[in-house]
This record gives structure tokens, C-alpha cells and sequence, in this order.
């Protein structure tokens, strides 16, 4: 391993944390904008719908994964600026 993917690895953990910060308060304020309701539905509530449900599944991962894929890159290009080398 070099030096870089070494050095990121811990740096890739917390900026880890922080996606899924960040994604949890972008998904709720994208839920009340979206579905007029103070909380997404869970898979188990009887009293949402499949519609309702799946939709929210699937908001939640789409933030979820662009949320994870911006910070994952500013981690990887702010590492590059700081060693000269890409961690990937």
C-alpha cells in the first residue's frame, strides 16, 4: 500500500461519518418538501402504503449514494492536493 491510501484511510472513515450525517438531514428536509409528512415511512408501517414506502426507499438512497459519492471525492482530491497522489 502507499503512502496516500494509507494516510486516507482514516480520513475516508470520518468523512464516512459525515456523508451519512449530512445525507440523514438532506433526506428528512427532501421528505417534507416531497411527501407533506414530518417522517418517512418504515417498511413495517401498516398504515403507509407500498407506493409510499418505496418511494421514500428510494429518495433515501439516491441522497444517500450522491451524498457519499461528493464527499468521498473531495476527501480523495483534497488528499491529492495535500501528497501529490491520488488514494484510490
Amino acid at each position: 500500500m502507499n503512502t496516500a491510501k494509507i494516510a486516507y484511510k482514516p480520513v475516508g472513515l470520518a468523512l464516512g461519518a459525515v456523508s451519512g450525517m449530512l445525507a440523514g438531514a438532506a433526506f428528512k428536509q427532501a421528505w417534507k418538501m416531497l411527501g407533506h409528512d414530518e417522517d418517512a415511512p418504515d417498511a413495517t408501517d401498516e398504515h403507509r402504503t407500498w407506493r409510499e414506502v418505496l418511494a421514500a426507499a428510494t429518495v433515501q438512497g439516491a441522497i444517500f449514494a450522491a451524498v457519499k459519492a461528493a464527499v468521498d471525492r473531495a476527501g480523495a482530491t483534497a488528499t491529492r492536493r495535500m501528497t501529490g497522489t491520488w488514494p484510490g
